[in-house]
């Protein structure tokens, strides 16, 4: 049987009731962009309780995202946002990862990032050196993650899927920055030297 709307079949699904009774709903009439929104929703929540079950005792640079102050935006890069903060009283800069929107990385894409993601803070909370930004801790989830409103006054979405890193502040920028600011001038040589001395050693 076709419909009048441009001769399309009128396709049914049958669905049943809890009490029992049986109905018709019509493919057309059925709205996927709330069912993809419900869809996304279930899969965050049966993700994020599979994650709570599956984390087992807190890593020793694991931190407690309740003593996390987010003020500010101050960068945004291919694989996340820097953000200023303040962590147990100290200026700290929050770097949220993003390993792609949900629902388009698989299961193992996701499970090998996160494992890469362990080992490198493993790393990086051990190590001590004066030409590389102190590592703070890390976060492995943004539940608790307060994130402060746009200029639109909308707070950003956090992918369920996301982790933070917390390191110290440091106010003089990045390299790039300062090689920008600098460049209408020749830098002297002793300075491009010692750059790439601490470079080198970091």
């Amino acid at each position: 049987m076709a419909s009048s709307a441009g001769d399309m079949p009128e396709v049914k699904f049958k669905r049943t009731s809890s009490l029992g009774s049986s109905d018709y709903v019509r493919a057309d009439k059925i709205d996927l962009t709330s069912l993809d929104i419900q869809l996304e929703q279930q899969l965050n929540k049966k993700w994020g309780k599979t994650n709570i079950k599956s984390q087992g005792p807190k890593a020793d640079w694991e931190i407690d995202l309740a003593k996390l102050e987010i003020r500010h935006v101050i960068a945004q890069g291919t694989y996340g946002t820097v953000y200023r903060g303040t962590y147990d009283g100290q200026q700290v800069a929050v770097k949220l990862l993003d390993w792609g929107e949900d629902g388009f990385a698989t299961e193992a894409e996701t499970t090998a990032l996160r494992t890469s993601f362990k080992q490198e803070v493993a790393v990086w909370h051990k190590l001590s050196h004066p030409n590389v930004t102190r590592f703070i801790g890390a976060s492995m989830g943004t539940t608790d993650l307060k994130i402060p409103v746009n200029d639109n006054g909308a707070r950003a979405n956090l992918p369920a899927r996301a982790c933070c890193v917390v390191v110290e502040y440091l106010a003089g920028g990045t390299l790039k920055q300062y090689l920008i600011k600098n460049r209408r001038r020749k830098l002297a040589y002793k300075v491009v030297v010692q750059l790439a001395l601490d470079l080198s050693r970091g």
